[in-house]
């Protein structure tokens, strides 16, 4: 059996990083890890090959090699996956589709033959019984999680390791937090399934092994969702694992509550974990009540965030505008937020309602909904009739951005995180893209961009003031030209 697993192309956002990176001679940021570890389940005797979209090209010789094309994806996705499902049945391949997207949405995608729901380490084993057999049914569900702990390593023999500037494994699934906007617990639940510390040691050995020294980011919707077995199994296995090695660096995904643990946050830093990506959401306190995000309220954020800094975690956040309690004063009151928590790489979206979440339940019943989620707010676009006016929404959201990425602001953003951060004892060290990508950026941000006078000064305080900081300004002046060229291309054109 020859399969071919295809990976939808992600449209130009804020979270491709498409135009940062250039400047390190990159195509996407993180490989399909849904797929590799899909392939990793597959018998052992079937052909695979791989072609992710947003590094190569859908060749017809990949098309005519395969004997079913194996799709998954994000709701993001979606309109790259349709075109992909229609090649496929203008040539008579079999199609079978599985992730997010088809777990959502499966009834709108009459060209997939078989369709895997859920998670796949529960589904998978009897469709590829039945592929042998030649008695594939269409759909292929299950009830209950499934024990990850059986989860194979990913096949990562089947990725260009040139072309990703992340790896990327999990270490759990399922958050302990209700959020009301967020289809995580609808798709993974609330219980925080983890697999053992030996198996995260031997993924990241077998990834070692096969050539990567670079960043890998731990894709966990809340990786603190279980506390004990990280301070107690997890982190010091991987603290274990970084000693002769030149500090592969990690990212992840935790809930603010981790500015409480001291001892957790020095046990991440110990274990190379340098960026954390936190849900912030909103100031406002009414708006966290309302859309349940119990552990951001009642505490001071913006000092929770420089804690973090502190402690050597650099913060990335999430926020969303168009909750039902607020008025145009949010905008302003967000702006200054994002500022002052030295906040650098700051994602804002217009609130959505994903399908399977309480607030599309309570919106559907109130008949609040338009159309549908299309997880990506770059097309000025929401699936929601908010409180708000609808026009002053849009609005107010473009201004945000027009106001934090703007070269002033976000070189003072910089600055005010530079202050902040105190850096971990062990850093990676600097490597050739590194060089190529300072060399780029004083060509491109110095000499040739509207915030060449920022970019110019911010390169002498950071020489004199914290030098051994220079390589993580380099990298968000890069994001910044990144956020700057989304912005211009795709944002302010649709308001």
């Amino acid at each position: 059996m020859k399969i071919l697993l295809i990976y939808p192309q992600f449209p130009d956002t804020f979270w491709s990083f498409k135009h940062a990176l250039k400047f390190i001679h990159k195509r996407a940021s993180l490989p399909p890890l849904g797929l590799i570890t899909i392939a990793g389940m597959l018998p052992e005797n079937w052909e695979k090959r791989l072609v992710d979209l947003n590094v190569s090209k859908l060749t017809n010789k990949d098309l005519e090699w395969a004997d079913y094309a194996f799709i998954s994806g994000m709701v993001v996705q979606r309109d790259s996956a349709k075109r992909i499902i229609k090649i496929c049945n203008d040539i008579g391949l079999k199609v079978v589709a599985g992730g997010p997207l088809f777990t959502m949405e499966h009834d709108e995608f009459e060209g997939v033959d078989h369709f895997v729901l859920n998670e796949a380490e529960k589904s998978l084993p009897q469709l590829i019984d039945d592929l042998k057999t030649g008695n594939a049914k269409r759909i292929y569900d299950s009830c209950g999680y499934p024990d990850i702990k059986e989860t194979p390593i990913p096949l990562w023999k089947l990725l260009d390791f040139k072309r990703y500037a992340t790896m990327s494994i999990q270490f759990s699934r399922g958050c302990p937090y209700q959020c009301d906007f967020c289809n995580i617990t609808s798709l993974f639940g609330h219980k925080v399934r983890t697999k053992s510390a030996s198996q995260i040691i031997a993924e990241l050995d077998s990834l070692y092994r096969s050539g990567w020294r670079n960043r890998i980011f731990f894709v966990d919707d809340n990786l603190i969702g279980n506390k004990k077995y990280l301070k107690t199994e997890l982190l010091p296995a991987l603290i274990k694992w970084q000693k002769g090695k030149s500090c592969i660096p990690f990212n992840t995904e935790v809930s603010i509550n981790l500015a409480d643990d001291e001892e957790l946050m020095r046990l991440m830093v110990d274990a190379g974990f340098d960026i954390v990506f936190i849900g912030v959401e909103t100031p406002d306190e009414h708006s966290l009540v309302d859309c349940n995000k119990n552990q951001n309220k009642n505490r001071n954020m913006v000092e929770d965030i420089k804690k973090m800094q502190r402690m050597g975690l650099q913060v990335q956040g999430g926020f969303i505008v168009g909750f039902d309690n607020e008025n145009e004063n949010i905008f302003q009151r967000q702006i200054d937020f994002i500022q002052n928590s030295g906040i650098v790489t700051a994602m804002v979206g217009i609130l959505q309602a994903p399908a399977g979440t309480k607030l599309y339940e309570r919106l559907k019943k109130e008949n609040r909904l338009l159309g549908r989620f299309t997880g990506n707010n770059l097309d000025g676009t929401t699936n929601i009739i908010p409180t708000m006016n609808l026009e002053n929404l849009l609005e107010g959201y473009a201004n945000i951005l027009k106001n934090i990425y703007s070269p002033k602001p976000y070189y003072q953003r910089i600055t005010t995180f530079l202050r902040e951060y105190k850096p971990p004892k062990i850093q990676s060290r600097w490597r050739i893209n590194d060089f190529s990508a300072l060399i780029r950026s004083i060509i491109l941000l110095g000499f040739c961009g509207k915030e060449r006078r920022y970019y110019w000064k911010l390169i002498a305080w950071t020489f004199f003031k914290r030098p051994k900081l220079f390589p993580v300004m380099v990298t968000l002046t890069i994001y910044g030209y990144h956020f700057r060229r989304i912005c211009d291309l795709h944002v302010f054109k649709n308001f």
